[in-house]
């Protein structure tokens, strides 16, 4: 990292030095495209599947939601949030991955967490009034920096050129007391040299669910030295945020109103009167079985981007990015008759008495560092475009744990566990790319990745220790034939690998999970017209050792993620875009697929026989993949600076688990939204934009997310389902002012 550092800074003295402005134009050309960004998306020539956001796409939807309800209308996208409003915890799956295997980087540095591999959009609110273009690849994609693609790559980037000075604030308020405030400024350019642009922003709403509230704050500065051949840019980002649990969804007796379900629900969990009081005291869809008044998590990150991008000449160009990110936070929660012998201590004597449980306050806290470099070197002339690239990143983490209250007398902020976790992980990759001639083009992309993860325990397996090594090869190749009548097609074939994560590691106790492999096979072909667009896409996704959950459970009760040798993901994704009139155009997509595990066995607590009973299940389905996802977007233009867009959203059924269970599953869903505009254009600022969403117009009852688990008791197969509601008819309504 530091020898990345001096090379930057000794390039800068000397670029500052020796070079003079020239021609600013050509510079403007070359950094309105990062060097960092297009080294890792696909272009319009490239063999795969993508779908790009530009910016003034992202601002008409951005009312203070997190970036998976930005991606809803985009191919083979399904979201959910823990609160039902988009605003706190939120979820992504595309193509049914969800985002522990969705590889996301803002401005091309790895965000997904290191150990974990999930994507948490709560830390980074509002960072949508920041960016400036966004690019999906579905499928594995290219080769790109941070956690292994396993089924799609989100690129974010901020790094955008504002040669000219402005602010703005935008501000929202709408249903559950949602409040959101940004405030943006930028200098512009400065002497030929510099600019600064700066974001401010808050967001709090109550939820939808019961106390699921969220207060969040984002800082975003980034000052930029250009010249005629270089740019050297310093980003800061961060974010704050407290919300709410909403993590355990409602049980299905509750969302139902069945009250006799109700009461059997908590007999079978051991749960007293005292504990289900509170049950029947509130709306059926907005539950939350939390009330502890601080039953919270928290959570700051502050990341910190240095880049140089430098121009050699028209055809070579080179970029190197050094990052630091720190982490620190904890989630509180109140633990009700908690065995002492659980927490390291002994049972409590009092007189003749002897006190083996106590009601407490606990936290769990996560303390990190994640730093690194990340580089490419791209030469573009002719027929020939070639890149080299690559990264480095080291993650050191603490998992510890809290005890600041209980009933009986506990050493004041007790630690009860306490271990490290440390992870390397660098590689690196090689594209070609040749143009044969006016119609065809080759693409070759290999990549080596090295990945090393050592950790000295874990918080449910205090005596396991890591120390593994893992070595992959991932290669992609394609080809691709476009003409000048708007007809674009490609084949491809990639190949991703990917380590396990904590969970996998903690919760294995006596076969270690194995990496996972994917094999995808991509072919696309889209059309345009003068007024018209239509695309389709054949996937076809082979799984080699996928981690699934099957129903094992170690010897603590905690579920395992299991190998399992074959499964897949087929399917066809369709989308166009017409536009019928001057002032009517509309846009679509819809994917179709087949998500299986072949020869699938399941096991379930017997309690009767105090086993683990397997059942055979054969060829099922994968969790969470529903067979049908569409969207629809109508926007209408009726007079000038007045749009009016209507959204609709269909989910197909999907399965909470993999045994293909109707009794465990999320029912179909379709859900419409409204979304307003209106800009003025006053004298004494550039735009005032009034716009209004009204969510779910129909009031539609529907959940975006779930859990299950069963047993046998008394020879009886039981069936406990959770499930995430969304909120019914809400809106917002946002004022922008922009100078």
């Amino acid at each position: 990292m530091k020898i990345f550092t001096i090379v930057c800074l000794s390039v800068l003295v000397y670029n500052t030095a020796f070079t003079q402005i020239q021609n600013i134009d050509s510079t403007k050309s070359f950094f309105l495209q990062p060097v960092e960004i297009k080294a890792i998306r696909v272009g319009d020539k490239m063999p795969f599947t993508k779908t790009n956001i530009n910016k003034q796409t992202i601002a008409a939807q951005n009312f203070g939601q997190d970036l998976p309800f930005l991606f809803n209308q985009t191919p083979s996208v399904v979201i959910n949030a823990d609160a039902g409003t988009g605003i706190g915890y939120t979820g992504i799956r595309i193509r049914g991955t969800d985002a522990t295997r969705i590889n996301v980087t803002l401005n091309g540095i790895p965000y997904n967490d290191a150990e974990s591999q999930n994507v948490y959009f709560v830390d980074m609110p509002d960072v949508a009034s920041s960016i400036n273009s966004i690019q999906i690849q579905r499928g594995v994609g290219t080769s790109s920096n941070g956690a292994g693609a396993f089924g799609a790559t989100i690129n974010l980037s901020t790094n955008e050129f504002n040669d000219k000075p402005y602010a703005a604030t935008y501000n929202t308020y709408g249903s559950f007391n949602t409040l959101k405030n940004t405030i943006k400024a930028g200098t512009g350019l400065i002497n030929h040299q510099f600019i600064l642009d700066m974001r401010l922003s808050t967001i709090k709403s109550n939820g939808f669910i019961d106390r699921a509230s969220s207060n969040l704050q984002s800082l975003y500065i980034s000052g930029v030295y250009i010249n005629a051949h270089s740019s050297l840019r310093l980003n800061l980002l961060s974010g704050k945020e407290k919300t709410y649990q909403a993590w355990n969804g409602i049980p299905e007796a509750r969302l139902k109103g069945d009250i006799q379900g109700m009461k059997d629900f908590f007999k079978q969990n051991g749960y007293d009167a005292a504990d289900s009081a509170h049950l029947f005291n509130s709306a059926n869809r907005t539950y939350n079985y939390f009330t502890y008044n601080n039953q919270t998590d928290n959570y700051q990150q502050n990341q910190y981007q240095l880049f140089f991008n430098h121009k050699w000449n028209s055809h070579t160009s080179f970029n190197v990015a050094t990052f630091f990110t720190r982490g620190l936070g904890y989630y509180e929660e109140y633990k009700k008759a908690q065995a002492f012998n659980n927490y390291g201590l002994s049972n409590y004597i009092m007189g003749t008495d002897t006190i083996k449980t106590t009601n407490l306050i606990r936290q769990l806290w996560l303390d990190n560092y994640f730093y690194g470099n990340v580089f490419s070197l791209q030469y573009n002339k002719n027929e020939d475009m070639l890149t080299i690239g690559g990264g480095w990143s080291k993650y050191d983490g603490k998992h510890y744990g809290k005890i600041i209250w209980a009933d009986i007398n506990i050493p004041h902020d007790y630690n009860w566990y306490n271990y490290t976790a440390h992870k390397t992980d660098y590689n690196i990759y090689l594209k070609y790319q040749r143009a044969i001639n006016q119609y065809w083009s080759l693409f070759g992309d290999m990549q080596y990745r090295n990945v090393q993860y050592t950790t000295n325990g874990f918080r449910k397996a205090p005596n396991k220790a890591i120390n593994k090594s893992f070595n992959f090869f991932n290669p992609k190749l394609g080809i691709v034939y476009t003409n000048k009548d708007g007809l674009n097609a490609y084949a491809s074939f990639s190949k991703a690998s990917k380590e396990p994560n904590r969970d996998d590691f903690e919760n294995n106790l006596i076969q270690e999970p194995k990496p996972e492999y994917l094999y995808d096979y991509e072919l696309g072909v889209e059309k345009k017209f003068a007024q018209a667009s239509v695309g389709a896409t054949l996937y076809y996704m082979q799984y080699k050792n996928q981690l699934v959950l099957n129903g094992s459970v170690n010897d603590v009760g905690e579920y395992m993620r299991i190998n399992t040798p074959n499964s897949y993901r087929l399917g066809v994704e369709l989308q166009g875009a017409v536009q019928f009139v001057d002032w009517i155009t509309a846009s679509a997509n819809i994917t179709c697929s087949r998500n299986r595990i072949q020869n699938f066995t399941a096991f379930i607590e017997d309690y009767d026989a105090g086993t683990q009973k397997p059942m055979h299940i054969g060829q099922t389905d994968i969790s969470f993949s529903p067979n049908v996802v569409g969207g629809l977007t109508v926007t209408v233009t009726p007079i000038k600076h007045f749009n009016m867009d209507v959204v609709s959203k269909y989910v197909g059924r999907q399965f909470l688990d993999n045994t293909r269970h109707y009794a465990k599953s999320l029912k179909p869903y379709d859900v419409h939204d409204i979304r307003l505009g209106y800009t003025l254009s006053p004298r004494f600022c550039k735009a005032i934009q009034i716009s209004a969403q009204i969510n779910n117009i129909f009031n539609k009852k529907y959940e975006s997310n779930g859990s299950t688990y069963s047993f046998i008791s008394d020879k009886q197969t039981v069936i406990h389902n959770y499930y995430f509601p969304m909120a019914g008819t809400h809106c917002m309504l946002a004022v922008n002012v922009e100078w």
